[in-house]
């Protein structure tokens, strides 16, 4: 009789500290990058939400979404996006099966767990908008035949900002279903070197640290981390700043609002806590609101970035208890 060998031991889905700990980790291990990146995916994992990936080619961004993929244990697809990518290409679509004489479902790529939408805005709206349903209603809807996707599911879609030719910029509407949007930029010199010396090898496997049945343990707690009212009174003011300021064109909905209060809470879990801290609501304000604001040409043409409004808006508006 073979004796089996004992399990390494899991991070609990009790211990938000233990799965960020582990999450850094072994994601370190293929992706040299700030830990607040890392950080912010696993955020968008717990919250629920999605994630969308801004950089110039060659800074890691399909690397990083696939270690992420692989420290879950989840299934992962990756859907390549192109000017000729049709919608039945994501979703499916039925065809004759020759040996029953009847026509079943072949399941598109969205119908796996962790889907990484490559150059998302390479794809025109109409395909884009395949994703519309699947990541507002965890749901897909071919030929008038809806079938629900398996949780825990969720989208991280990259786009290169720097490209003006063969991209489609994605709708508002479907930009405001991304939890947060996360900006990769260039390495410092520490981390470039850093790259090169974990490349020069045979770089070392991710492995799988959490199930999908620990994932939705993990979120169920996120639900019961507690609120202060005054709290949620600081995130009403930021995002009606963004809305009332004078070279803002479009505000952050209440759609925004939502969506800091729950990223909020998963990243009080992650460090520890039952309860939200106005730490939280700052760290997390510029991925949650950059995509989602509008400014006017007037704007742009003065150099007034979003990341200034939202700087303004963490100075302007005081956290009062």
């Amino acid at each position: 009789m073979v004796e089996s060998k004992p399990q390494e031991p899991r991070a609990s889905t009790a211990d938000g500290p233990a799965w960020l700990a582990a999450t850094l980790e072994e994601i370190g291990k293929v992706f040299i990058g700030p830990p607040e990146l890392v950080e912010v995916l696993l955020v968008a994992l717990l919250a629920p939400g999605h994630v969308l990936l801004e950089g110039v080619p060659g800074v890691a961004k399909t690397t990083l979404v696939k270690a992420f993929a692989q420290l879950l244990g989840c299934e992962f697809r990756r859907i390549q996006f192109t000017p000729d990518l049709l919608p039945a290409d994501i979703t499916g679509t039925y065809i004759l099966d020759m040996g029953t004489n009847r026509f079943v479902l072949r399941k598109g790529p969205i119908f796996a767990q962790i889907i990484l939408g490559d150059e998302i805005n390479r794809a025109p709206a109409k395909t884009q908008s395949a994703l519309l349903e699947a990541m507002q209603e965890h749901q897909v809807t071919v030929e008038g035949v809806t079938q629900q996707l398996v949780e825990p599911f969720m989208v991280l879609a990259t786009q290169n900002p720097i490209e003006q030719e063969g991209v489609y910029l994605l709708p508002e509407a479907q930009l405001d279903r991304f939890l947060v949007k996360v900006q990769i930029g260039y390495p410092d010199v520490l981390q470039e070197r850093a790259i090169l010396q974990t490349y020069h090898r045979a770089v070392p496997q991710v492995r799988p640290c959490f199930t999908p049945q620990e994932v939705l343990g993990l979120r169920s707690r996120v639900e019961q981390v507690h609120v202060e009212d005054e709290l949620m009174e600081y995130i009403v003011r930021l995002v009606r700043y963004t809305r009332e300021h004078e070279q803002v064109a479009l505000g952050a909905s209440p759609r925004a609002a939502l969506a800091l209060m729950r990223a909020a809470k998963a990243r009080a879990l992650l460090h520890g806590r039952s309860f939200v801290l106005p730490d939280d609501v700052r760290v997390l304000l510029p991925p949650v609101l950059r995509h989602r604001i509008l400014l006017t040409p007037e704007a742009e043409l003065e150099g007034f970035g979003v990341a200034t409004l939202l700087a303004e808006a963490q100075a302007e508006v005081a956290y009062a208890r």
